[in-house]
């Protein structure tokens, strides 16, 4: 290590391998060396036991009218480097359960309304690190509501980051070694 370097440390949790890893180099040297399994696997899974900030910060504000209409605003902004990208991003916004006539308008992406979980679906496909998007949702509300209190539900987010660990485990080298065999047949 050079001078002025700084050694992080993490201290993993519940740290399961699939069985294609070789444990034995695991313990001695901490390499993760394995003859990758046939189609989708999970190679490793572990837990962290510290704080983390969110990946992606959700802020929203509810307004309703008269019993009439109500009016949500999402606001979901990136909080990890620019040279990362989450894919396949869904937000689940729950809405009151007998809204109807809903209206959308996105800063990127789409949104759906999904009756069935009372909730609206906003998905971006693509959302780069250091960004901040907006969604903006109108629904109808039946005019002879009464002051019905729901229970708080929350907004759920979900998404895949390549290459990218909360914990800071990277990934220095993958070797993918592929053996053939041959066989010779003579045929006389």
């Amino acid at each position: 290590m050079a001078e002025g370097e700084k050694s992080k440390t993490v201290e993993l949790e519940d740290v399961k391998f699939h069985q294609c890893v070789r444990l034995s180099r695991f313990e001695n040297d901490r390499t993760i060396s394995f003859i990758p399994p046939d189609g989708e696997s999970e190679l490793m899974s572990y837990r962290l036991n510290t704080t983390v900030k969110p990946l992606i910060w959700i802020e929203s504000v509810i307004e309703k009218f008269s019993h009439s209409r109500v009016e949500i605003k999402v606001k979901a902004r990136s909080q990890f480097k620019s040279r990362s990208t989450a894919n396949n991003v869904s937000i689940m916004v729950p809405v009151p359960s007998d809204a109807d006539s809903p209206k959308f308008k996105t800063s990127t992406g789409s949104a759906k309304w999904v009756p069935e979980k009372s909730a609206v679906q906003w998905n971006i496909k693509s959302f780069p690190g250091g960004k901040e998007y907006v969604m903006r949702a109108h629904f109808g509300l039946p005019s002879v509501e009464g002051d019905e209190l729901e229970a708080k539900r929350p907004i759920t987010v979900d998404f895949e980051i390549p290459y990218f660990t909360v914990s800071g485990i990277q990934v220095e080298l993958f070797k993918n070694t592929v053996k053939f065999s041959f066989f010779l047949i003579n045929i006389l």
